[in-house]
């Protein structure tokens, strides 16, 4: 299949996707043509990705000025500290405006190298390489940037837009099950939230995406971003529609603080649990079918992820998580703003599912019941 391009574009900014096998090759000549003016590139690598793919960086950048920043990608390391360390080396090499930042590595150092990139001298050029299914689905696309706080995730950051992104599937042939997992469901989130004729072609194409095939990934990340893009050219700052791409995230990121960032619950898995429990509660509040949760609920028992929603079949276990519900990003008062869904392809509107912290107490029974 042959090298896929989407086009971003809003009031301000516009920039390239490039999605498929080898896209990486396309750097140099990118560069070129969009920063002429570019010397020296820094580059924030995951500790990850494999050897290979540094050494073709090297091969096709030859004619710039590198610096390569190794990265200990994890959720604890997404950190002001860790911020103000990369700040102070991009200072010491004496990299200006003009030059550049790379993010090579999942969603965690894209977070941080593109809020890395957005305060140095008031923002250099970035590009963004996200080495993933997740971050190729998701944190590559939108201009998100930002690190975690002791209060809660991804609470300190900025809207800065990449010059470009390349989404090589090269990267995906070496990640392990559990990080296809975690692409998985943000590919199956923008199904649920948008796309019914997606979530159905999931149906019959899940296992391919599981099995790494070139085709049905391309497919698959091409429509996710197509359907993320959808929602943030309309809403750049997340003021309103774009709210709707956090379906499931309420609960995922209570879990997610909850347990520490766990390694032995990853964002993507959390996602999976969020978006159940977010569905059970589009249920109990009458805007969404028992039939809707339970078509979801079979996608998931077709491909062994069940597991992930059983975790939280407790009433206890989801009470747990009330604390850490409060501290979410899209809550503007009081009140928990939930993103809840009417059917597969559409949601209710942000703003409209509001809950208080004591009307949810009295529902996590019936939650759990679901």
């Amino acid at each position: 299949m042959k090298i896929q391009e989407i086009k971003y574009k809003n009031k301000k900014d516009g920039y390239s996707i490039f999605i498929g096998k080898n896209s990486i090759n396309l750097l140099n000549n990118k560069i070129k043509d969009l920063l002429p003016n570019t010397r020296k590139i820094a580059i924030i690598i995951d500790k990850k990705v494999p050897v290979k793919f540094k050494r073709i960086l090297k091969k096709n950048l030859k004619n710039f000025d590198l610096f390569f920043f190794p990265f200990e990608a994890n959720e604890k390391n997404k950190s002001i500290n860790i911020v103000n360390y990369y700040l102070n080396e991009l200072l010491s090499k004496n990299l200006n405006r003009s030059d550049l930042v790379i993010a090579l590595g999942g969603g965690i150092t894209g977070d941080v190298a593109g809020f890395v990139a957005s305060i140095f001298k008031r923002g250099i050029n970035f590009i963004n390489i996200p080495s993933t299914l997740l971050a190729q689905v998701d944190s590559a696309i939108g201009g998100k940037t930002g690190v975690n706080s002791s209060h809660g995730k991804n609470l300190i950051g900025s809207f800065y837009q990449p010059k470009l992104v390349i989404s090589d599937t090269s990267f995906i042939n070496s990640l392990p099950k559990k990080e296809i997992i975690c692409g998985y469901a943000e590919i199956l989130k923008h199904s649920i939230i948008k796309d019914k004729i997606f979530f159905n072609w999931l149906k019959k194409n899940s296992n391919s995406i599981f099995l790494k095939n070139t085709k049905e990934l391309t497919y698959a990340i091409k429509k996710s971003c197509e359907i993320k893009n959808y929602f943030i050219t309309q809403d750049v700052n997340e003021k309103g529609a774009r709210m709707i791409l956090n379906f499931g995230h309420t609960f995922a990121h209570a879990i997610e603080v909850k347990n520490n960032y766990s390694k032995n619950n990853t964002h993507g898995e959390a996602v999976l649990s969020g978006m159940i429990l977010a569905t059970k509660l589009s249920v109990i509040r009458q805007i969404c079918s028992p039939k809707t949760l339970s078509d979801i609920k079979n996608l998931y028992l077709q491909n062994n992820l069940d597991y992930t929603f059983k975790r939280y079949n407790k009433k206890s276990l989801i009470d747990e998580l009330i604390p850490f519900l409060k501290n979410d990003k899209k809550n503007n008062d009081d009140k928990i703003n939930f993103i809840l869904l009417k059917n597969i392809g559409k949601t209710a509107l942000p703003n409209k599912s509001k809950i208080s912290l004591k009307q949810f107490k009295k529902l996590t029974k019936a939650i759990s019941q679901y």
